[in-house]
């Protein structure tokens, strides 16, 4: 799920600590708390898909206090707050340096030479603190933002592969494909279901 910044109050980012610098590892809330996650985002998602239910403006509000809900009770899933190795500094400045550059270049090489790690630290801090190597770090993110584009915007598939620095519509087409499982016009059909 992504959202820019200023989408979320001032109370919100503060109480969840959105804006702080440090890396989560991945959460799997249990028992009650797995329940309320849970509920919590099938209400955001219902309300997300009902644009026509209200005016915009109150129906971007909903969104935005369900998205603050979900936001809090992730913030405070037990585990929510990791150790110094997931916070490591070799994997913060992985996280960013893709976040700049997830567009440009999709190699794990090209940002070890970037930021002065070798492959298998960065592999080893992105393991820690995502759960995931390197590389299906780069790809995750990279298919987050193609998604995105695929529902959001009315850009060709060849568009968005151009635009997430792939040669060629072929090869973005097979990357989607072996990560989402199905082609992109597939998934922008499905994901936008009765949306135009």
């Amino acid at each position: 799920m992504l959202f820019l910044p200023g989408f979320l109050g001032p109370a919100t980012v503060d109480a969840a600590h959105v804006d702080q610098p440090h890396w989560q590892l991945p959460l799997a809330p249990q028992g009650a708390e797995a329940d309320a996650v849970r509920h919590v985002l099938e209400l955001l998602e219902s309300e997300y898909r009902q644009l026509a239910g209200l005016p915009l403006e109150l129906h971007i509000e909903v969104v935005r206090h369900l998205l603050a809900v979900l936001v809090l009770r992730l913030a405070h899933v037990r585990g929510a707050r990791s150790g110094d190795e997931a916070g490591s500094a070799a994997f913060r400045s992985f996280q960013q340096a893709v976040e700049r550059d997830f567009a440009h270049t999709h190699r794990v090489e090209e940002y070890t030479r970037r930021l002065g790690y070798s492959v298998r630290t960065l592999t080893r801090a992105t393991h820690a603190a995502a759960g995931c190597g390197a590389k299906r770090y780069i790809d995750d993110r990279v298919l987050l933002e193609a998604k995105r584009l695929l529902v959001h915007t009315a850009l060709t598939a060849t568009a968005i592969g151009d635009r997430l620095g792939f040669p060629d519509a072929t090869v973005f087409t097979k990357f989607f494909r072996q990560r989402a499982t199905e082609t992109p016009a597939t998934f922008r059909h499905r994901a936008r279901g009765h949306r135009p």
